[in-house]
């Protein structure tokens, strides 16, 4: 009789994976889409202009100005045990009026950061806002030694302790 009694066919087993996939793939391709769209000005497009156009409407143009390269400094640093120096390049930005100002008083620039920097302990660098403290401190002495309104900002173009 266990013979006699044919086993009945199996349903097969249904993958509860696949509307998973299935949805990620397409929030992954409708994510994709509306991206495309918005980025591209297919939505929300006011006429015939796209937003590199609006963009370029509102740009201004540049204000006077001019950049005055300080020469490189090289200073020595004693802290702790070791003699550690410091190789400090910066350019000056200036209003373009006044670049000749600048130009003639830069020995002076150039002393009061030879100054500063001296004056300055190893510990101190090794902060992890120095170079943004020390840049603020030194743009500050050169707006004295320089001037209200000659120069803008401090560009630091190299700033290694070894």
């Amino acid at each position: 009789m266990s013979d006699a009694v044919a086993k009945a066919p199996e349903a097969p087993v249904k993958s509860k994976k696949l509307p998973l996939i299935l949805g990620i793939v397409l929030a992954i391709g409708g994510g994709g889409g509306g991206f495309y769209a918005s980025s591209s000005g297919l939505l929300f497009s006011h006429g015939e202009s796209t937003a590199v156009d609006a963009h370029e409407a509102q740009t201004e143009p540049l204000p006077n100005i001019a950049f005055v390269e300080i020469e490189p400094i090289t200073i020595s640093l004693t802290g702790n045990k070791y003699v550690r120096h410091l190789r400090f390049r910066s350019q000056l930005e200036v209003n373009g009026t006044h670049q000749d100002d600048v130009e003639l008083i830069l020995p002076r620039i150039v002393d009061v950061l030879n100054s500063y920097l001296r004056a300055l302990d190893v510990t101190e660098f090794e902060e992890p806002q120095a170079l943004s403290k020390l840049r603020g401190q030194m743009l500050r002495r050169i707006q004295v030694v320089a001037g209200q309104g000659r120069v803008r900002d401090l560009l630091v173009m190299e700033f290694v302790l070894n």
